[in-house]
């Protein structure tokens, strides 16, 4: 059966995975996960973690100064370790994870010099990230060559947002000629727990009407309507919506420009404030972290993992009133997973709406699916863990035995 590596970099980390897929597999999960490992700390004391059924089974410092350095270590490591060497020399493919792809690229693609071009113009919309893949790109071309590396975009699962939902109010003309508009991130792990759900419940993927939210160091929900996503709380860049680990999510524009004559700040200063200061970490200090928050007693803690819920659960509330007729709020990401006390939060007061929380089943749901709501719940809550990994080598998959290039990929609305 095919192998390959999924390589998933964010702005500081890069989670890697070995993946074995079944031939005419329907859905991510149908694949097998082989090895799963993070480099985290990327540029800052970093260290590699190696995971054993989502735990760490293996933990050791490294000096990777970029995502450069990152890849080539991620796969030194594979090769170099008798239990994922032997699938090295026959990889089918790899996938990396692009944040943005604009409104062109709807599907995964292999990554070509066109490819690469786009990538690269977006990549002022997704600073943090998008030119870690293409550093990823480079490393598997000089690492693996004639081993096909594919792109899988963040973005593809939002293009079937309205334009009620993805247009800004500002002046037509001006955001038709700068491309401004939602795009929405995450896709790939909202699209996981929505194949998950379904499956879960055993109804077609077009059938269910749910809210998943991905919360991480990013955070941001996703309302899905009949399989389709038609809004989305991120934006044109990563920053907008919801409250993060140093994002600051969404907050009065006005408050940029303020910062920038106050402080004497550059643009691009006050952005890696907001990007890199603020969020959780901008209140509470120290740590972002939602498990270290919720151990402390002091204000600041409490204050930050308050605020943090309190903007998930307008989100969810404003998603429950654009869908109308959700039957599910599913939790996943790292947050989602492992911290009841947040989803216990997020999801106070939602009890008009036809959900009835079960606080037991809640404090006792660390790892692994769950349900969260007494049997009869109008409106069920639930607790999917999402497996990036698996999504991104399933899409890649898919384009690779499609044959379609980027050409061939339709313009998004």
């Amino acid at each position: 059966m095919p192998v390959a590596v999924a390589l998933n970099p964010g702005s500081a980390s890069l989670k890697f995975d070995l993946i074995e897929l079944r031939p005419g597999q329907d859905v991510a999960s149908d694949g097998t996960k082989l090895f799963s490992a993070s480099i985290e700390g990327i540029g800052n004391h970093a260290r590699l973690l190696v995971f054993q059924d989502r735990k760490v089974a293996h933990s050791e410092s490294c000096d990777i100064p970029d995502a450069h350095y990152g890849a080539a270590f991620a796969l030194r490591w594979l090769r170099d370790h008798p239990e994922t060497a032997p699938h090295m020399d026959h990889l089918a493919f790899a996938g990396v994870r692009v944040v943005h792809g604009g409104a062109k690229y709807t599907e995964a693609v292999p990554f070509t010099p066109a490819v690469k071009a786009d990538i690269e113009s977006l990549a002022e919309l997704a600073p943090l990230h998008n030119k870690n893949s293409l550093a990823i790109f480079d490393t598997l071309h000089r690492e693996l060559s004639g081993v096909p590396a594919v792109a899988a975009f963040d973005t593809a699962f939002h293009h079937t947002l309205p334009e009620v939902a993805w247009r800004y109010p500002i002046p037509r003309a001006i955001a038709d000629q700068y491309g401004i508009r939602k795009f929405g991130f995450h896709g790939l792990s909202h699209r996981y727990m929505l194949e998950q759900y379904a499956q879960f419940t055993g109804k077609r993927v077009e059938d269910c009407s749910i809210i998943t939210l991905h919360l991480e160091s990013g955070c941001s929900a996703a309302a899905i309507e009949r399989g389709c996503c038609i809004d989305t709380t991120m934006g044109l860049t990563p920053l907008e919506g919801l409250m993060m680990g140093t994002r600051s999510g969404s907050i009065d524009p006005a408050i940029l420009p303020l910062l920038m004559r106050k402080l004497d700040l550059s643009a691009t200063d006050a952005l890696k404030m907001l990007n890199k200061d603020s969020g959780l970490l901008g209140i509470a200090g120290q740590s972002f972290d939602t498990r270290e928050l919720a151990a402390r007693s002091d204000p600041a803690a409490k204050l930050a993992l308050e605020m943090f819920s309190y903007r998930l659960r307008l989100a969810i509330g404003a998603y429950l009133a654009a869908l109308g007729n959700a039957e599910a709020i599913v939790f996943g990401g790292g947050i989602g997973e492992n911290t009841p006390s947040v989803r216990a939060m997020a999801c106070q007061g939602l009890e008009a709406l036809g959900l009835d929380f079960d606080e037991d089943a809640n404090a006792r749901s660390t790892s692994g699916p769950a349900c969260l709501t007494r049997a009869g719940s109008r409106l069920q809550a639930r607790v999917i863990p999402t497996e990036e990994g698996l999504q991104i080598a399933h899409e890649c998959w898919l384009a690779l035995e499609s044959g379609r290039s980027s050409e061939e990929i339709p313009q998004a609305a």
